[in-house]
Formats: C-alpha cells, sequence, structure tokens
C-alpha cells in the first residue's frame, strides 16, 4: 500500500511541475481516482467567501453539492476548522450530506495557503471505514503540493 501512495505522490509531482494549464488540477484528481480502486469519487472544492465551491471531480456521476456553505456538512467542517476530517461510516454521521447512495465513507483534506482554507479535497468510497491515517498523510502532502496551484 506505502508504494502506492508513494508511486501516486511522484506522479503528481512530476504533473504538477511540468504543467501549468488550467487543467494540472482535473489531472491531479484523475491520477488520484484512477490509482486507488477504493476512491469512488474525487472532487476539490475551492473556498469563495464562505462557500466552497467544486472544481475539477471525478467519479460515475455528479454530485448534486456543487455550493456548500463554511460550517455545513463535513466538507464545510474540514474547511472551518482546517482539519482533516475521516468519516469511517457516514450513515453515522450527521453532518454528512448525501451525494450517493453508495458512499460508506469519506475524507476531506484542506489544502492551505498561509493556514487559510483555500480549498480542499473531498474523497468518497464504496466500501466502509476505508480512510485511514495513511490515507490522511499521503492526502495533506498533495494538498500541500496543490496549495502553489490555487
Amino acid at each position: 500500500m506505502f508504494l502506492q501512495y508513494e508511486a501516486a505522490e511522484q506522479k503528481i509531482k512530476k504533473l504538477l511541475g511540468s504543467k501549468k494549464s488550467s487543467n494540472v488540477l482535473q489531472d491531479v484528481v484523475d491520477v488520484l481516482y484512477e490509482d486507488f480502486d477504493t476512491y469512488s469519487w474525487v472532487g476539490i472544492y475551492f473556498v469563495k467567501e464562505e462557500y466552497l465551491l467544486l472544481g475539477p471531480w471525478r467519479g460515475k456521476q455528479a454530485t448534486e453539492h456543487t455550493k456548500i456553505q463554511i460550517g455545513t456538512g463535513v466538507c464545510g467542517a474540514a474547511a472551518k476548522t482546517g482539519r482533516t476530517e475521516l468519516v469511517d461510516d457516514v450513515s453515522k454521521d450527521a453532518r454528512y450530506l448525501s451525494c450517493f447512495l453508495s458512499t460508506k465513507s469519506e475524507i476531506v483534506v484542506p489544502i492551505k495557503k498561509k493556514n487559510n482554507v483555500v480549498g480542499e479535497i473531498d474523497i468518497d468510497s464504496d466500501i466502509p471505514a476505508t480512510f485511514d491515517r495513511h490515507d490522511a498523510v499521503f492526502l495533506e502532502k498533495i494538498a500541500d503540493m496543490l496549495s502553489k496551484h490555487i
């Protein structure tokens, strides 16, 4: 599993280092979605005033939650506190904003610039408790890399 994180991290570093196009964030989302079988939906939200606005995403279908108020839902909580949120069972977390019936677990990782949340990585899985501290550490590295592109 650690090799999978390392390989994906290297791919993303290479993408971010070589591409200056507006598609680079979509390319990062694509790597996360394609390289991890347990990631069923991957998106990046951007902070605009008091809201999170959905940017690039990849999954079987679009989410209806394209605009989320800061402080609302798991995504809004992560944006408000600046801390990574790991949810093992979305059906037991009252904050969860249901997107897909198949979603069982979620991780949300804030993207920060100078300690201010400017966006976040949101990933759903159809498998309960699929995310752990290793995913959090890996995705926090990716969020740090992305902060230079937002």
